[in-house]
């Protein structure tokens, strides 16, 4: 008999594949709206409440090992809830604004509902994915869709970055599959399917072939890097999120590329016992650093604001990966940390995006300038974001990042967290200065009074606002807490 948690885990992805269906039908751009908001809240509410029970109640698996609910689980959940929440009710405010389209006049504001919600549903089913081969194919299916979503304006380069984006992911998604395949040829069970649970996986490692289970993970890791965003398999990533709607350019990097990742560290957990536990954390860390490195320095260029935040996303996957390898309850702590302030903080720079455009339309292909003169509400806004996510304390990712870099010195990578806490520096100093020079300094420009969507960012911005100080204020807590000591349980 499946249990209550198991049924709620089979509900919360399936929930927006009919809720997209259903707007995508509204007769009017007015009842898509509502019915828009209406799904969106049911459906994040739903999967909260799912990652609540798996935080509080420890977890399940469900019996037929389809999907899992559980602690490790629960934090890339709710940040996709979120996430997902946030960009559903702001993309009306986008819609007003978009001019044209990919798909035909008539239909494109339904397309683009219904594609929004097959991909939020998708990435709210990978953290829930309890086989190795079923998030496999979930990963693939956030693909096409949200390869669609990106290219959704129509634009030539819109066009191109979404093509780039499918064919990048999908080469990198097929040297994974081909990991999968030698796993399941090497896995000592009967069942091929049921082999690939995490559970399975984790039984027979130990007894696995030691080269088949490197080599798997490497495939593995190497080809979920690519949809992941790590360097060096990032190309697809600045043209997508420049190129994406601004609410679908936040799911990309703040809810698609964490889901990713934790399938990536789901399998090393799994496969370490094959692997070599050093060998996993020192993979991970090798990337991460490698992505911070790379990432540095287009974060001192003057980049087009979604660009910049394009890089950004590739340094903050790269602290993430950090505090997987460096591991330790201080590490833990800042990951999950990290992951919920860069959720929060990158949204909100996306969302800003559709006034910004409004407002200066050659922001999509050149850098910010004076913009405090023309409208001091939207700077109020880019600056929040821009500021924590450069790390400026009281952002909550400074201190994630102090948890992050604390746990690697004292699991003994000391070489690793120093090259990382001076990688950091130099983001930081890159990112200060796009603050102080282009958002903050003053210049001409119009300034308009009536600015379609500032609206909706300025309450995300309040949101925003006291989300990010109320994890500043947990941040202090948080390495002691009954989660992250389930966590740190789930992953040692």
């Amino acid at each position: 008999m499946t249990s209550p948690p198991a049924v709620l885990a089979y509900i919360v992805p399936a929930l927006p594949l009919v809720g997209g269906g259903l707007i995508a039908l509204a007769p009017t751009p007015r009842s898509q709206a509502w019915a828009n908001r209406a799904g969106a809240v049911v459906s994040a509410a739903l999967a909260g409440i799912a990652a609540a029970w798996a935080l509080i109640g420890g977890g399940t698996a469900p019996p037929d090992r389809w999907l899992v609910l559980d602690s490790l689980g629960a934090p890339f959940l709710a940040v996709v809830a979120l996430v997902g929440l946030c960009s559903a009710l702001i993309s009306p405010a986008y819609l007003r604004t978009s001019v044209r389209s990919f798909f035909r006049p008539g239909r494109a504001r339904s397309w683009y509902y219904l594609s929004f919600y097959l991909f939020w549903a998708a990435l709210l089913a990978v953290p829930l994915a309890g086989n190795l081969g079923i998030a496999w194919v979930l990963v693939e299916g956030t693909t096409g869709v949200s390869a669609l979503l990106v290219a959704y304006s129509g634009r030539r380069s819109a066009l191109e970055a979404g093509w780039k984006y499918l064919v990048l992911t999908t080469v990198g998604l097929t040297v994974a599959l081909l990991g999968i395949v030698i796993l399941a040829a090497a896995a000592p069970t009967g069942s091929a399917v049921h082999g690939l649970s995490w559970r399975a996986l984790s039984n027979t490692a130990g007894i696995m072939s030691r080269p088949a289970g490197v080599t798997a993970f490497l495939l593995l890791f190497g080809g979920l890097a690519t949809k992941v965003g790590w360097a060096p398999v990032h190309n697809w990533l600045p043209d997508a999120h420049s190129e994406a709607p601004p609410p679908v350019s936040a799911l990309l990097s703040a809810a698609l590329l964490p889901a990713v990742m934790l399938i990536v560290w789901r399998t090393a957990l799994a496969l370490a016992p094959a692997v070599g536990v050093p060998n996993v954390h020192g993979i991970f860390i090798a990337f991460g650093l490698f992505s911070l490195a790379v990432a540095v320095p287009f974060l001192w260029r003057p980049l087009a604001w979604k660009r910049l935040l394009a890089y950004s996303s590739l340094e903050h996957m790269g602290v993430l990966a950090l505090g997987i390898g460096f591991g330790g309850p201080l590490a833990v702590a800042g990951v999950v940390l990290h992951l919920t302030g860069h959720a929060i903080a990158k949204s909100l720079g996306f969302y800003s995006a559709i006034p910004l455009f409004q407002l200066r339309p050659a922001a999509s292909h050149r850098p910010v300038r004076g913009l405090l003169g023309s409208d001091p509400g939207l700077v109020a806004g880019m600056s929040l974001s821009l500021g924590s996510l450069s790390g400026l304390p009281p952002s909550p990712l400074f201190f994630s990042e102090v948890l992050i870099v604390s746990g690697g010195f004292v699991a003994g990578h000391n070489a690793g967290a120093a090259f990382a806490v001076f990688l950091l520096a130099l983001g930081f100093l890159g990112l200060a200065h796009v603050l102080v020079e282009g958002l903050l300094s003053r210049g001409g420009g119009p300034r308009r009074e009536a600015v379609i969507g500032r609206r909706e960012v300025r309450w995300f911005s309040i949101g925003a606002t006291a989300l990010l100080l109320a994890l500043a204020a947990l941040a202090a807590f948080l390495p002691g807490s009954d989660v992250i000591r389930m966590l740190v349980e789930r992953t040692s």
